[in-house]
C-alpha cells in the first residue's frame, strides 16, 4: 500500500526524499557524520551581492556548503557551520531572556520597575515597535521619541533611528501608534487589554492578545517580541505555546528553512520539538530563528593580498549589547543537533 512522506507526497514519488536516500547511501568524506559526534566544518562561501529590480527586493544569505550535516530536528540544514550558528543563536536568544527575567538593562529595567502599568505597557510597545539599535546605546531612538500615556501625545517619529527589527515603516507616520492607542481605549485600558481575563493560562493569554494584537502596520516579529517582554518581566503571565508563524516575515522564512517546510503546522510542531529537545524556552526559537537568517557581513581579507572571507553574522542583540551565548544552553542545542 502506497505511503506518504513528510512532504505530502507518494514516497515512491517524492523527489526530495529520493535525493535524501541517494546522499544517505553515498559514501561521506572522512571526518563528517550526519548526527552526533564530530564534525568537519567547512569555510562559508563569500556572500554574493544582493540586488534590485523593477521594485522587488532579493536577499541572498550565503550559508555554508552541505558537509553531510543531517539532523531530523532540523532536516532543512545541511552544514554543520549553520548548525553551528544556529545553536548559538538559540543560546544567545536563551541567554537575553534569562536577563530580561532577573536583571534587566536600561529602559528595560525602567520599564519592570514602572509602578503605573499604563505607563509600563506604553513603554514596553515603544521598544517593540521601533526596536533597540544595535551598538552601545541600543535605546537612542525610543528615548528621543518617547512620550508618556497620560499625555496622550503620539511620538514624532521623524528621523528617529530605527532598530533592526522594527516594524514601523515612515511612510504609515504615527498611524500604528494611533491604532493602537484606540485599540488600548476600547478595553478601557492598556493592562485590561494586554492581559484579558484573570482565569486565563499563560498561553492562553499570549496567543488570545497576541490575536487581538493585529493592528495595521504592527508586524508579527513586534507583537510578538511585546508579549514575550511583558511576560519576561513580570508585567504579566504570558508565554508562547507555539512562535505564531505564518506570512512573509523573517522569522517565518528563517523556519521554513531550518524546518525544511512550509506547512504553518509542521513548522510549529518542529520549532516545538526543536526547543524541547534542546531543552530551551520556545520563545527563544523566535529571536534565534530570526538572527540565523540575518546576512553575513561582507568578506574582509583575512590578511594583505590574501583571500577574502565572509565576517561574522550580523546578530540583533535587541537592548541586551553586553550578551553572550548562554554556554549551558548551547551545549544543550548543540547536543540535541548532533554536534
Amino acid at each position: 500500500m502506497p505511503t506518504f512522506c513528510r512532504h505530502n507526497r507518494f514516497e515512491s514519488n517524492c523527489p526530495i526524499c529520493a535525493r535524501e536516500k541517494a546522499e544517505a547511501s553515498a559514501p561521506r568524506s572522512p571526518g563528517v557524520r550526519s548526527s552526533g559526534g564530530p564534525v568537519t566544518r567547512k569555510r562559508a562561501s563569500a556572500p554574493r551581492p544582493s540586488g534590485r529590480g523593477g521594485g522587488l527586493r532579493v536577499r541572498r544569505i550565503a550559508r555554508e556548503s552541505d558537509d553531510g550535516f543531517r539532523s531530523p530536528l532540523v532536516p532543512g540544514i545541511k552544514a554543520s557551520g549553520d548548525a553551528e550558528r544556529l545553536a548559538e543563536e538559540l543560546a544567545f536568544a536563551s541567554g537575553r531572556l534569562a536577563t530580561l527575567a532577573t536583571a534587566p538593562p536600561d529602559l528595560y529595567g525602567e520599564l519592570a520597575r514602572e509602578p503605573d502599568r499604563e505607563e509600563a505597557a506604553w513603554l514596553a510597545f515603544l521598544i517593540a515597535y521601533l526596536g533597540p539599535l544595535d551598538g552601545d546605546d541600543p535605546f537612542a531612538g525610543i528615548r528621543a521619541a518617547r512620550t508618556t500615556w497620560a499625555s496622550g501625545e503620539l511620538p514624532d517619529l521623524t528621523e528617529v533611528p530605527l532598530g533592526p527589527r522594527t516594524a514601523h515603516e515612515p511612510s504609515r507616520g504615527t498611524a500604528t501608534l494611533a491604532a493602537y492607542r484606540a485599540w488600548a481605549e476600547r478595553s478601557g485600558s492598556q493592562s485590561a487589554a494586554l492581559t484579558g481575563e484573570a482565569a486565563w493560562a499563560p498561553e492562553r493569554r499570549f496567543a488570545r492578545v497576541f490575536e487581538r494584537l493585529a493592528l495595521p502596520g504592527l508586524a508579527r516579529d513586534a507583537r510578538f517580541d511585546l508579549l514575550v517582554t511583558l511576560g519576561a518581566v513580570g508585567y504579566a503571565e504570558m508565554r508562547p505555546a507555539v512562535l505564531q508563524l505564518g506570512g512573509a516575515d523573517d522569522t517565518t522564512v528563517a523556519a521554513k528553512r531550518v524546518f525544511g517546510i512550509g506547512d504553518t503546522l509542521l513548522l510549529e510542531r518542529r520549532s516545538a520539538d526543536l526547543a524541547a529537545a534542546a531543552e530551551l524556552p520556545l520563545a527563544a526559537l523566535d529571536l534565534g530563528l530570526w538572527n540565523w537568517s540575518r546576512p553575513i557581513r561582507p568578506a574582509q581579507p583575512f590578511r594583505p593580498g590574501g583571500a577574502a572571507v565572509p565576517g561574522p553574522a550580523q546578530r540583533a542583540t535587541l537592548g541586551v549589547p553586553d550578551g553572550e551565548p548562554d554556554a549551558d544552553a548551547y551545549a544543550r542545542a548543540a547536543d540535541a543537533l548532533g554536534l
